[in-house]
């Protein structure tokens, strides 16, 4: 997760990069799931989720809090130990767990009923489009991906790297998944405004690119 789109800014191999970031640090997030992604999930019946650059697995943690069985997919060794350290520690082994893998070659075993994606955004190079397309075909009849990104810098980020990152907007975001066609329903494409706390303690309202999109 970063605040970069993934048109290739850094041209480390993806792998490299993202466990160089995890590893050369502690716990680099909060462990708390993104609102707006909790706001979209919140009160859909639970069933088997899938969490595409999963991090150190704050949304995975909630949505198997919330009774869904949960898998969290990273391209980082180091983001998937914690999560399933996490996981373990709050006796959640059974209902959430984390792969370490490419989202371009890694593949389910089987439907899901929700993909999601907090901030899948990169420096690095990143097929987005590609990569939801792809899961997307493993979503059942009704279910649901929630992509969620990055709509404007956060007022603690520099302006020297907000001006090279790249803040989709829904109907970008809808452009690039281009699963508009004959069986797929848009229910959400807007910005949406939440409260955050930034690294140095301040607090700010940022906003959420999010889109969801419904299979028939």
């Amino acid at each position: 997760m970063s605040d970069a789109h993934g048109h290739g800014s850094d041209e480390r191999p993806p792998a490299e990069f993202w466990e160089q970031m995890y590893a050369e640090s502690g716990r680099r997030w909060s462990g708390r799931v993104n609102a707006s992604t909790a706001d979209v999930v919140r009160g859909l019946a639970p069933g088997r989720s899938l969490d595409l650059g999963c991090g150190e697995g704050g949304d995975v943690l909630w949505c198997a809090r919330e009774g869904w069985d949960a898998v969290g997919v990273d391209i980082s060794p180091t983001a998937v130990q914690r999560g399933t350290e996490a996981a373990a520690a709050e006796g959640l082994g059974d209902r959430a767990r984390f792969v370490v893998g490419d989202l371009t070659t890694w593949q389910p075993d089987g439907q899901v009923d929700l993909v999601t994606a907090s901030f899948l955004q990169s420096p690095v190079e990143l097929s987005r489009g590609e990569i939801f397309r792809r899961f997307a075909s493993y979503l059942a009849p009704g279910g649901r991906l929630v992509v969620v990104a990055h709509a404007a810098p956060p007022p603690w980020m520099s302006a020297d790297h907000a001006g090279h990152a790249e803040f989709p907007t829904p109907a970008s975001e809808l452009a690039e998944i281009r699963l508009d066609g004959e069986g797929w329903t848009v229910e959400v494409a807007e910005v949406r405004r939440r409260a955050a706390v930034g690294p140095d303690g301040t607090h700010a309202e940022l906003d959420d690119s999010v889109v969801v999109l419904r299979r028939g």
